[in-house]
């Protein structure tokens, strides 16, 4: 029943076994029956109610979930409903997590479901990551707080192989035939994942524990990388103390940041400090996959370019602006409080206080004590 109901309505089996519940528990709660019939109530609303409403509270809910939101509703109905040690051992034995390549291996999957108490662990920590990496540009509304948690789980798993006490088994192994990695089309293989553009493959490169083979065209290695196309960990320390963050106008990030070399090997580019930049995980991916690029003058500042050659100008929040004729506020120059046992003194303090108040503007919007408001 669940499953045609939900095929019918185009509705998860979550919801239409909820559906399902609640129809029978309406058979015995006539005012909620009523209150969904005559439209006082929605249906989300009256599914939620029906997990733990009674003859005798039916009418006094309905009149509470007149004036409050459907998740308020849902939220007591999970408070209000027993749960059995049996739910909880069925959710700790339903758990799982899958992934898989689509799209001819250009994307992840992923999938999970958890206990309540686990995927409460996994979102605040999500939510703390993605709070703390930088933004990319142009994805500072809250639209983006999905792709933002992505790159969150992306600097979890990241840190972790970085810190892993088994370096063989932590390495992701890119395998690349010659002339696709030095062009600009082909395409390169994650050994255990899918495939990859060698742009890709060259930010890869740069940072993190990733062995290429390179093969020729029948698949034959012809050489094996190196574990990593990282500078030394002097130079590292060098690097890092020189740029001190990502050199991305505006981003700061001191965490996730790796070495980026300006002009790329094939170029003939070299690891030196002056070929060097520091960037962090995230806009290390817009001078590769994204094809923004940058340059390093000599006096050390950075320019960086979006994909159509444009310089990239970060924007500024503008200083907040003063109304008209309101003057700047000046700084008060108030005496400390004389003891009140001297009262000429004290009288005089009061008086500075007072003449002091009455100079400064009152804010619109606000009303004096005496005074009526505006009709």
């Amino acid at each position: 029943m669940a499953h045609w109901l939900s095929m019918r309505q185009g509705i998860s089996q979550w919801k239409a076994r909820r559906w399902i519940a609640a129809g029978y528990a309406l058979e015995h709660l006539t005012d909620l029956a009523h209150a969904l019939f005559s439209g006082e109530l929605g249906i989300d609303k009256v599914v939620e109610l029906a997990r733990f409403a009674t003859f005798e509270s039916e009418a006094a809910l309905i009149s509470w979930a007149r004036f409050v939101s459907c998740a308020a509703v849902k939220r007591r109905a999970d408070l209000e409903v027993r749960r059995t040690i049996e739910d909880v051992r069925d959710a700790e034995h339903a758990r799982f997590l899958n992934w898989w390549s689509l799209d001819d291996g250009n994307r992840f999957g992923l999938e999970a479901e958890l206990p309540a108490a686990q995927g409460a662990i996994v979102a605040r920590a999500l939510q703390r990551m993605s709070d703390s990496i930088p933004l990319m540009p142009g994805e500072d509304d809250a639209e983006f707080a999905a792709a933002r948690r992505a790159d969150a789980l992306v600097a979890l798993c990241s840190n972790r192989i970085a810190v892993d006490a088994d370096p063989d088994r932590a390495t992701v192994v890119v395998h690349a035939r010659l002339g696709d990695l030095v062009g600009t089309d082909g395409a390169a293989e994650v050994e255990g994942g899918g495939r990859i553009h060698p742009e890709t493959a060259r930010r890869l490169l740069c940072h993190a524990r990733v062995q290429t083979v390179l093969e020729d065209a029948s698949g034959e290695p012809v050489r094996l990388g190196r574990l990593s196309r990282e500078p030394t960990p002097a130079m590292m320390r060098q690097l890092r103390y020189r740029d001190v963050e990502c050199r991305f106008p505006g981003c700061g990030a001191q965490r996730f940041t790796q070495a980026h070399h300006i002009v790329w090997w094939k170029e003939g580019g070299t690891t030196d400090l002056d070929n060097l930049v520091l960037v962090c995980f995230f806009h290390h991916k817009l001078v590769h996959e994204l094809g923004w690029s940058l340059h390093r003058d000599q006096d050390g500042s950075v320019q960086w370019r979006k994909p159509d050659g444009d310089p990239y100008i970060p924007f500024v929040t503008p200083p907040k602006q003063l109304r008209p004729g309101r003057p700047l506020a000046q700084p008060r120059t108030w005496m400390s409080p004389p003891s009140i046992a001297n009262g000429n003194r004290y009288a005089g303090w009061l008086a500075q206080k007072a003449a002091a108040a009455s100079s400064e503007p009152t804010p619109r919007n606000e009303v004096t004590s005496g005074e009526d408001p505006d009709p």
